[in-house]
């Protein structure tokens, strides 16, 4: 116990610094996500304090992220689309997805599957964070323009026959499940149907305009009526908070410039600009558990949101494990993967029981965290309490931040998220791939682009003007195939068939020129036999010389086989029986001996004589044969 609070000083201070760095994030990122500041500020408070109370990183600071409320915000935009265009109907779905997704977590941290998403590849990492930038760099233009979709009288009058037809089309719902539908008899549908006030008209062709203009191919749409309708006050609370977030900066980083930007511009907005957009109110108090995602809801309802809960998970992560590597490398500690990923699902578990949005460690916060004295995990559990107490005692207050100016400060965090790291090395990388035609009018028509590029850009465009979710998955293929191809391309250029030829003979082989080397066939296999290689094994196996009469097999170098390369070894061992050639195996090893074992390979087609461990042994049988 003493132990633990040994250094309980600058654990303090760590924890009020990183608390109050993340206020301004943590509702910035709720307003972006669609559910409010509130969601932010509720998964900030919950998964600040149980990720590190249960964590595996003493210093980490974790909260709402840029990817992991990128892709919530295109859950939760998905689920309200479905609903109706309603956050209060789409709510308990939102959340239970969410809570989904935090209880993967903790199974991916029971399984001990956390030393395995360093095996995601850099490319498709480096396209999915530039995504995120772009996407949150895109989404907040129209919040920065201070336009809003449903305040467009003109655009909104556009969706009103949409409108009239979903409301047309839930009355019929409605009918046919109270047994009222009747298609000779529309009497009951016309009369429900002049029922329908033309508020209810507005506010679902408002619910229609607004679902229209989200998401990146939305405020690309309404961008040029957004620019026609620049409201000046918005737009300069957020250039000003943009300019004071770079610009304190290079006065001080001793105070967050986030942080200064929040209050001065929200200081500025109080007392000199009467009419500008507040953001939705906090509510005061403490969270309440939102309880209807167990009583509203079914696992029919959620089966269709198990991948996308998956991938959010598989995000946090990462990005938490990530930002581990960071602490550790900080303060020359090692963190506990498994522990952490149990930490940060219970914390998201948490959090959305009560509304919050998901998130994940948050590397800025953590590294100020570090760098202002927090050296346990009871740093972070104060950030948590410090923004509960924030929360509880100054929502009011709160509740006056311009809108413009959180946009300000998402515009910020959209363009440092992006990986400029991968996107400079582009020039350097190998460029692995040849696209055109070797031969044309005026020459060869060759154009070379490098395969983690190609990756890179797929997962970016895909993300940003499709699907998240669909873009890592698609990138982590693309990379999977592109890795196993030149596996199996290496494989094959570095694997031969020799029949004594002194440039070709392994160092330990020169004794083969003093026997009738043309009589034994050496084939090298260099590299795993799998599925990617088999096609250029199977090419090689054709070289091998009519005359040999002895075949030796080395596979010193082929430590992996898989049940592609198995079968595709077993044709070629066939077919050198039928043919009456004796086949040699040396230097074999453990886990292909074992494949070949279980599909009585061995010793059905080579039996366990013919398999020697040292070359040395295989040379004395061939010389006592031939005595």
């Amino acid at each position: 116990m003493k132990k633990a609070f040994a250094h309980i000083k600058g654990d303090i201070f760590g924890g009020l610094t990183a608390g109050i760095v993340a206020l301004p994030l943590a509702l910035a990122f709720g307003v972006s996500s669609g559910l409010g500041p509130t969601a932010g500020l509720y998964g900030a408070i919950f998964l600040s304090f149980f990720a590190a109370l249960l964590g595996g990183t003493n210093t980490q600071i974790s909260g709402p992220t840029a990817p992991m409320t990128a892709v919530s915000m295109v859950i939760i935009s998905t689920l309200i689309a479905a609903n109706e265009g309603s956050v209060e109907k789409a709510l308990p779905i939102i959340l239970a997805v969410f809570m989904l997704a935090g209880i993967m977590q903790v199974g991916l941290g029971f399984l001990k599957l956390g030393k395995y998403i360093r095996y995601i590849p850099y490319p498709v990492v480096s396209g999915f964070m530039t995504a995120i930038g772009l996407i949150i760099l895109i989404t907040q233009i129209l919040p920065v323009l201070g336009y809003y979709a449903k305040e467009d009288t003109a655009y909104v009058d556009t969706f009103k026959p949409q409108a009239e037809a979903v409301i047309l089309s839930n009355i019929l719902d409605e009918e046919a499940s109270d047994g009222l539908l009747v298609l000779e008899d529309f009497s009951e549908t016309v009369s429900r149907g002049q029922q329908t006030s033309e508020a209810q008209i507005l506010e679902e062709s408002q619910n229609l305009a607004a679902k229209s203009a989200s998401g990146v191919l939305g405020a690309l749409r309404v961008l040029p009526a957004a620019l026609q309708q620049i409201s000046w006050i918005e737009f300069l609370l957020a250039i000003g908070t943009i300019f004071i977030i770079y610009g304190f900066k290079r006065i001080t980083t001793a105070i967050p410039s986030t942080l200064v930007a929040l209050v001065v511009m929200t200081g500025v907005a109080v007392l000199f600009v009467p009419g500008y957009r507040p953001i939705t109110a906090i509510p005061q108090g403490f969270p309440v558990p939102q309880w209807d995602v167990f009583t509203s809801l079914n696992i029919g309802q959620l089966a269709p949101y198990v991948f996308t809960a998956l991938t959010l998970s598989l995000l946090g992560a990462i990005d938490s494990l990530l930002t581990s590597v960071v602490a550790d490398n900080m303060t020359k500690t090692k963190h506990k993967p498994n522990k952490e990923l149990i930490g940060q699902g219970v914390g998201n578990t948490i959090s959305a029981l009560f509304g919050g949005i998901p998130g994940a460690g948050a590397t800025i916060r953590t590294v100020v965290n570090i760098n202002s004295g927090g050296k346990t995990r009871i740093s972070g559990m104060i950030a948590g309490l410090v923004l509960l107490f924030i929360l509880l005692a100054l929502s009011s207050v709160a509740s006056t931040i311009p809108a413009a100016v959180l946009a300000g400060i998402l515009v910020t965090v959209g363009i440092g998220v992006m990986d400029y790291k991968g996107l400079r090395a582009i020039p350097s990388l190998p460029k692995d791939i040849q696209i055109g035609k070797p031969k044309g009018v005026f020459g060869p028509l060759m154009i070379g682009i490098s395969s983690e590029v190609i990756i890179m850009f797929s997962v970016m465009l895909l993300a940003t003007f499709w699907n998240l979710v669909y873009a890592v998955g698609i990138g982590l293929v693309v990379a999977s195939l592109m890795f196993m191809k030149k596996i199996g391309d290496l494989t094959e250029s570095k694997s031969e068939v020799t029949t004594g030829s002194k440039e070709k003979l392994w160092a330990d082989e020169k004794a083969f020129v003093e026997l009738q080397s043309d009589k034994i066939a050496i084939k090298h296999v260099n590299g795993p036999l799998f599925f990617g290689s088999t096609d250029g094994f199977q090419k090689l196996a054709k070289k091998i010389s009519s005359t040999a009469e002895t075949i030796l097999f080395r596979f010193d170098r082929m430590e992996y086989i898989d049940q592609s390369g198995l079968y595709a070894l077993e044709d070629l061992l066939v077919e050198l029986s039928a043919e009456n050639k004796k086949i040699y195996f040396v230097h074999l090893p453990k886990q292909p001996r074992l494949m070949m074992e279980q599909v009585r390979l061995v010793p059905r087609l080579v039996p366990t004589e013919n398999i020697f461990e040292e070359l040395t042994d295989f040379l004395q049988h061939i010389k006592s044969t031939k005595k």
